[in-house]
């Protein structure tokens, strides 16, 4: 009879540590080129300078920084929560369900490495039951 772990071993955190740092290092190199985008600094300061050019795409260049900005805000949290993650690794505590207390699957690990709950809770906390009082997403259908 197979005992039943109730963590995952040093070596196995050791391999979500390196799958962590990985997601970490592609994050930051995404957030510092649309910081860049952002910041012009690769322009070269004539870029639309034609007067009415200019005034039809202002709109699309607010948009377009706009959108920058609420993607680089979502890879700032996303580097949040995989620090994290890292720091529940160094604990030991990383791929401990925080609802139920079992081991979350290292398939779901591996897709969502930041997560703290298995997909059985995941699905119950969208559908309202492990928290009522939370607002639901909203989905958008165009």
């Amino acid at each position: 009879m197979e005992k039943e772990k109730f963590r995952y071993s040093d070596e196995e955190l050791e391999y979500f540590r390196g799958l962590i740092n990985e997601k970490i290092k592609e994050t930051r190199s995404t957030y510092e080129s649309h910081q860049e985008m952002m910041s012009n600094k690769n322009s070269n300061g004539t870029d639309d300078t034609y007067r009415p050019f200019k005034a039809l795409g202002e709109d699309t260049e607010f948009f377009s920084r706009e959108e920058l900005i609420k993607e680089s805000n979502r890879l700032l949290l996303f580097i949040k929560k995989l620090d994290q993650a890292l720091i529940r690794i160094g604990n030991k505590t990383y791929g401990i369900c925080h609802q139920t207390g079992n081991l979350i699957p290292k398939d779901r690990l591996i897709s969502v490495p930041h997560t703290t709950c298995c997909i059985e809770v995941k699905e119950k906390d969208l559908k309202g039951i492990y928290a009522p009082n939370r607002k639901k997403p909203e989905v958008v259908v165009y």
